[in-house]
């Protein structure tokens, strides 16, 4: 059973880590979507809706990438996890049926609305089309997240007579204090992945001298939003989360930290490698009291180590919680400083030109993938061992009667298969950053180019433009 019990796990953090490299481009591609159609509508430059329009097409495909990938999921819950669904199936399965039947439906049927009606419907209403695309996105995202919050910090329950989990309380699972920053946690990355995508494009357009103004266009957006998103990545809303994992997840703290001893005054570790047999940190470099403060608000303040707590409720992999927790919070300092330089630039007028900076902005969009996801490793791998925390221990939700073999065998399965899935979904995104945005041409034979008119045989041609 232990070795099933990993091979689940395993598939089940594959095939979540492999699905989530999309949503989370398409939650954070959403709000710059309509932040472009608003521009559109306020400045009436066709260049904005010519950009709303291209990154649709990423939209696009990657959530069509995003709902083949997550099928999956779901379908394990039963077929790996079955003890884990007949356990707390009464509560969260109201979540997941509100996210398949409202948000889900919202997004695609808006997003077919926005990318096949606009001629029909008029700017004004293929506005509101990518708005509600959006306002699909995330709600699905809410929901989803206040599924995960309850396992975290289950509320609103009670234990039926059978052993299982009966809500009894709708508002408490949705406004769960844990689900409200930890989904604002979650979007601001989203958003950063959004925002660093949509700056490595226009970086990629200014560096190969194509699509010039969409260039200018995509990296003068992508940095301002970046900014803003990563620092509010940090405080509040890292701030709150970390509060929260203070509160109710102590031993997740300690664990997160490198901390195996109480302290008061405690440091924060900047650097270190956690020797978990030895129960200390080798070689760390590290800030006096600057933990207890950030947790507690206090400097001489204590902060549990995990020698409080029964080695049976440590979370079972120390080493690789520390380092994502880590890898996390590394990037996500990374980010403010790139973006604060590129701010900086675009201030003084110097960022198109600085072909430096481009250079970094391009070669940084696969950063904020890696921060999510090393983000939700430090929350999964920090519940453990509990599935449901503090109710249900990971290796009670496990299908009894799923062998090691099946489930490896599933697993190489869906490695093949994604792996497959990877290099179209690159094909295609390729296919269309190389085309790029579409000119548009109007009937009196004037070909507009990024906002810019250029009559055909006066200026340059299109395939110079080009």
């Amino acid at each position: 059973m232990d070795n099933a019990l990993t091979i689940d796990r395993l598939q089940f953090a594959f095939t979540v880590t492999f699905h989530y490299l999309f949503p989370q481009l398409t939650m954070g591609l959403a709000p710059l979507i309509v932040i472009f159609k608003s521009l559109a509508l306020w400045k009436k430059e066709e260049r904005y809706n010519q950009a709303a329009r291209f990154l649709a097409k990423i939209f696009a495909l990657s959530f069509l990438f995003g709902v083949i990938t997550g099928i999956p999921m779901e379908f394990q819950f039963g077929t790996n996890w079955a003890k884990f669904s007949q356990f707390s199936g009464g509560v969260i399965a109201t979540t997941l049926a509100m996210e398949g039947v409202f948000a889900f439906f919202l997004e695609s049927s808006f997003l077919g609305l926005f990318l096949y009606g606009e001629k029909r419907i008029g700017p004004k209403w293929h506005w509101l089309s990518a708005f509600m695309v959006f306002v699909g996105a995330w709600l699905s995202g809410y929901f989803i997240i206040a599924t995960d919050a309850w396992m975290q910090h289950p509320v609103g329950y009670s234990l039926a007579a059978d052993g299982t989990v009966q809500l009894n309380s709708f508002w408490l699972l949705l406004f769960n204090p844990w689900a409200i920053w930890q989904y604002l946690h979650n979007m601001g990355g989203a958003l950063i992945t959004g925002s660093f995508v949509v700056t490595a494009l226009g970086a990629f357009y200014l560096l190969s001298r194509k699509h010039t103004e969409f260039g200018r266009l995509f990296v003068k957006t992508g940095v301002i939003v970046a900014v803003i998103a990563s620092i509010f990545q940090i405080f509040p809303s890292g701030d709150r989360q970390g509060q929260l994992v203070t509160n109710y997840q102590p031993v997740t703290l300690a664990a997160m930290e490198g901390l195996f001893q109480s302290e008061s005054g405690a440091s924060i570790v900047l650097i270190g490698q956690p020797d978990t047999a030895a129960q200390k940190l080798d070689n760390p470099i590290y800030v006096p009291g600057m933990l207890s403060f950030l947790t507690h608000r206090r400097w001489e303040a204590t902060v549990k180590g995990l020698n409080e707590f029964p080695r049976d409720q440590w979370p079972d992999n120390i080493p690789l919680l520390y380092y994502s927790y880590h890898i996390m919070v590394g990037l996500g300092t990374l980010f403010i400083a790139i973006m604060l330089g590129a701010v900086f630039l675009l201030w003084r007028k110097k960022l198109f030109d600085a072909r430096w900076m481009l250079w970094i902005l391009m070669l940084s969009f696969p950063f904020p993938f890696i921060a999510n996801t090393a983000g939700w490793i430090t929350a999964e791998v920090g519940r453990q061992p509990w599935l449901v925390y503090g109710l249900m221990r990971t290796a009670q939700g496990a299908s009894p009667t799923v062998s090691a073999g099946n489930g490896l065998f599933t697993l190489i399965g869906f490695m093949g298969m994604y792996l497959v899935l990877g290099v179209m979904y690159l094909f295609l995104i390729g296919r269309e950053v190389d085309h790029g945005p579409k000119l548009m041409t109007s009937q009196n034979g004037v070909t507009t180019l990024g906002g810019n008119l250029v009559a055909q045989g006066v200026g340059p041609s299109q395939k110079e433009a080009q």
